[in-house]
């Protein structure tokens, strides 16, 4: 949930990578501290897991401008994908105002994709969340690798991933950059859509 802090006039809002190991939440974070580093106001922090390039958070505080007076700043993690460090998951998930789920498109990762957005619906109710209430977005990532490897049509993971939750997707490629921004402006702006109706009050 977002923090109101009265006195300094600032809210601060968490936005979360979600998706299975492997799947590109990190490199999205990598391509958005990189590109757009004028809005970056620390230090992109990264703690290692064991096996994978996975993480356990990435923390991108960024200046959002104000609501209604207050300014914004939004807090950008990313969770580790692998099935161990399901307490990790929990753990960043708690508080949360927005999601990026990260899809892997490669074929061969379909059932991760599914058992990972199951994976997040489960965790969000055991943290008082809906996934269905909460801003979602989803990000359908690796749209740039072909030849050799099988990638899903978009028309296969939306039917895998979005037909019962209907929310904004985006084709991308975190290496190029692809769908990126957009992905995080759409969150962004359906977050703060919701931070409005939160903060109504503020003057």
């Amino acid at each position: 949930m977002a923090v109101f802090n009265l006195k300094n006039r600032e809210i601060e809002c968490k936005i979360v990578y979600y998706g299975p190991g492997r799947s590109g939440k990190t490199t999205n974070l990598e391509y958005i501290f990189k590109t757009y580093k004028k809005q970056v106001a620390d230090q992109m922090v990264t703690i290692d897991t064991e096996g994978d390039r996975t993480l356990f958070f990435d923390f991108l505080p960024m200046g959002l401008g104000k609501i209604k007076g207050c300014d914004v700043k939004v807090q950008l993690y990313t969770v580790p994908g692998q099935v161990q460090y399901s307490s990790t998951r929990k753990l960043v998930l708690k508080g949360a105002d927005g999601i990026v789920f990260v899809a892997d498109s490669f074929t061969i990762r379909r059932e991760k994709n599914i058992l990972s957005l199951k994976d997040l619906d489960q965790n969000l109710k055991e943290c008082g969340l809906n996934i269905f209430k909460i801003p979602l977005i989803l990000q359908y990532n690796k749209r740039d690798v072909g030849g050799s490897i099988p990638i899903m049509s978009i028309e296969m993971m939306q039917n895998d991933l979005n037909k019962q939750l209907k929310v904004p997707f985006f084709p991308a490629s975190a290496l190029t950059g692809e769908g990126v921004g957009s992905s995080l402006k759409e969150c962004m702006k359906l977050t703060l859509v919701h931070l409005q109706k939160e903060f109504k009050w503020a003057q």
